[in-house]
């Protein structure tokens, strides 16, 4: 009995099986959850979150400072949110036209000169409202706001550092 040989196909291959269809969906960067940058962007976004929740469960439209707070505590968190899922699913790449190290560097500065101002203006807004657990919150929301600026600072320092490169200063580059 005679075999006849498979048949063969010109296609040649699936979308599929080819990574056609897998090929748009990010991987997601684990090591960059365990460095220290995204630690502390995980950190940021925690206590961001934290300082957001306690200043809105005061009486935050008695006193107007706290409005302030309660903008930039959002605003920082929502921005942070999307930086993380940027970086960690990492479409930098895919959007090689904005300088990436720069753009952080400067979210991190902008982000920490309106967190340090929010703690401060926090702080010198607590006083007694009526009772004592308003007084909690507004001191527990200054405190966090105090760590997330620490936060951002330090994430300013690292992004300062990947910016400029680990190379040291231009005399030593040059020689």
């Amino acid at each position: 009995m005679a075999e006849f040989p498979a048949k063969v196909s010109t296609q040649t291959s699936t979308p599929e099986a080819s990574g056609g269809v897998g090929r748009f969906l990010p991987k997601p960067d684990m090591i960059f959850l365990r460095s220290i940058p995204g630690i502390l962007m995980m950190v940021e976004i925690v206590l961001g979150l934290l300082v957001w929740a306690l200043i809105a469960d005061t009486y935050y439209y008695a006193v107007p400072a706290f409005g302030w707070v309660m903008f930039v505590a959002i605003l920082c968190w929502i921005l942070t949110i999307i930086l993380f899922v940027i970086i960690l699913l990492q479409l930098q790449r895919r959007l090689s036209v904005i300088p990436w190290p720069l753009t952080i560097f400067v979210y991190h500065v902008v982000a920490t000169v309106l967190y340090i101002t929010a703690f401060i203006t926090c702080a010198a807004s607590v006083r007694r409202f009526g009772f004592f657990s308003a007084y909690n919150k507004a001191a527990a929301a200054s405190f966090f706001a105090c760590l997330v600026m620490i936060a951002y600072g330090a994430s300013t320092f690292f992004s300062f550092g990947e910016w400029r490169g680990t190379g040291g200063n231009a005399a030593s580059d040059q020689a």
